[in-house]
């Protein structure tokens, strides 16, 4: 087994400085990727960079307004220029304004969730393909949400955003699969990340009881599957949308079934599997 099966490659995160970005960055060079960093926050991507060097790893902090068309040429640029190619990319920087009401919403703030969110795709996906294409191909992973699958009230500008993502993703598989480029996204459901952690162990709790899994899932398991979708081993896996979301997507799973023509009563208190872990892992796993 390869313990570096990314040895002599270089991958490009854009939206690195926390959370997803940043673990899957930190993914991506343990795995033997050098690793260009991309964020808004130089200072955030620092620490990102040195984290992966205190590890052994090679990592490049570049200051990116992913809206921008020049940040990105230049990210894309200071890449090649540094490492002399580009195999992989995770687009995965997101804004816009607090959750409100539609019509509530500032068209200036709804403005900025989509130029983040679909312009900064776009751009990122239009330098990183001829880079890729002069490298002999590549994978690229955009980040979705599972509601720009299935909507969620309130966050219109992130909704809209993300169901943008979703298809410009399945544009360019299409465009670049006989290039030796796969164009794939991801679709996580509730994630622990820092805003989840900030919002408390309630917050967590009813979190994880909206999911069939009856739990959270971690920034880890998100990065492993962006990195298994930058791998040999998802080759023929082209313009997917991949659910990290705990079967949220596959439809509703009710707590407790009623049957035809008999009354229902409520279940026992304490029943564990009813309970989620705030840590995104089973509460038999915890119990180990």
């Amino acid at each position: 087994m390869n313990d570096l099966p990314m040895r002599g490659q270089v991958a490009l995160v854009a939206g690195a400085s926390k959370g997803i970005g940043a673990a899957t960055a930190e993914a991506f060079a343990a795995a033997g990727a050098a690793v260009v960093l991309g964020a808004r926050d130089l200072a955030a991507l620092e620490t990102v960079a040195s984290n992966i060097e205190a590890k052994g790893g090679r990592a490049l902090p570049v200051r990116t307004d992913v809206a921008d068309a020049d940040s990105m040429r230049g990210l894309v640029e200071r890449a090649v220029a540094t490492y002399g190619r580009l195999d992989a990319a995770f687009n995965n920087a997101t804004d816009g304004p607090l959750p409100a009401p539609l019509a509530d919403i500032d068209p200036a703030e709804f403005d900025r969730g989509i130029a983040t969110n679909i312009r900064g795709t776009f751009l990122g996906m239009k330098f990183q393909i001829p880079a890729m294409l002069e490298s002999g191909g590549g994978a690229i992973v955009n980040m979705a949400s599972l509601g720009g699958l299935t909507g969620v009230g309130n966050p219109a500008a992130y909704v809209a955003g993300k169901a943008g993502i979703i298809g410009l993703t399945k544009v360019a598989a299409l465009d670049y699969a006989d290039h030796g480029i796969r164009v794939n996204v991801v679709a996580p459901g509730t994630i622990l990340t820092y805003h989840l952690e900030a919002a408390g162990a309630e917050a967590q709790r009813q979190a994880g009881l909206a999911t069939p899994m009856r739990r959270i899932g971690t920034v880890t398991e998100v990065a492993e599957t962006v990195l298994w979708l930058c791998s040999p081993q998802s080759s023929f896996i082209t313009g997917a949308v991949i659910p990290i979301d705990g079967g949220q997507s596959a439809g509703v799973k009710p707590p407790q079934m009623y049957r035809q023509g008999q009354r229902m009563t409520a279940p026992p208190d304490g029943v564990p599997d009813r309970e989620p872990a705030a840590r995104g892992v089973s509460t038999r796993e915890e119990q180990r």
